[in-house]
């Protein structure tokens, strides 16, 4: 995501990847197994994903960061709890929609997919770039739309939408 390298005069410089420039990165093991640990890059796991494909990064227990291409216009999708997208580069516009009934059961886990154009009221947009941060409220619908391609993350619970294929895209060694 973000590369640290030293300066000539010992202090750090932060360099932004962007899905045009990024470098692939890695991880130094020190007197340990690489197997032990994953490793994986946002903007190469989007740009070698399909457009809106939800592909796990990062796990915690139950709990994950998902990394997708953002291009054209999403499927609309809804979640039991909240979550929150994170814009890595480019632009992306969230469209929410309240539902007249929650369609998913409290217990539901992750994001789903919704069918259809959802029928409720109308709360609003969320335009995003780079940096910036939006909630995806609990029992909302919503779908996101990118002008052009971009890069975006969920912080969400694993779920049928997430894409879990850590052989294809994390350092094994």
């Amino acid at each position: 995501m973000s590369e640290a390298s030293a300066a000539t005069d010992g202090r750090y410089t932060t360099v932004f990847g962007s899905l045009n420039d990024y470098r692939k990165g890695g991880v130094d093991i020190i007197n340990d197994n690489p197997k032990n640990y994953a490793f994986s890059n946002v903007f190469e796991v989007a740009e070698t994903s399909a457009a809106w494909e939800r592909v796990v990064v990062g796990k915690n227990l139950e709990y994950v960061i998902e990394a997708a291409r953002a291009e054209g216009t999403s499927p609309w999708y809804t979640c039991a709890h909240d979550e929150f997208v994170l814009c890595m580069d480019g632009e992306v516009e969230v469209h929410l929609v309240k539902p007249s009934e929650p369609l998913l059961a409290a217990s539901a886990e992750g994001a789903h997919l919704v069918e259809g154009e959802p029928e409720g009221r109308k709360m609003g947009r969320l335009v995003l770039r780079r940096g910036h941060q939006g909630l995806l409220p609990a029992n909302s619908v919503y779908r996101l739309a990118a002008a052009t391609v971009s890069v975006v993350t969920f912080q969400t619970i694993l779920g049928p939408v997430s894409v879990e294929k850590w052989a294809e895209i994390c350092q094994t060694s």
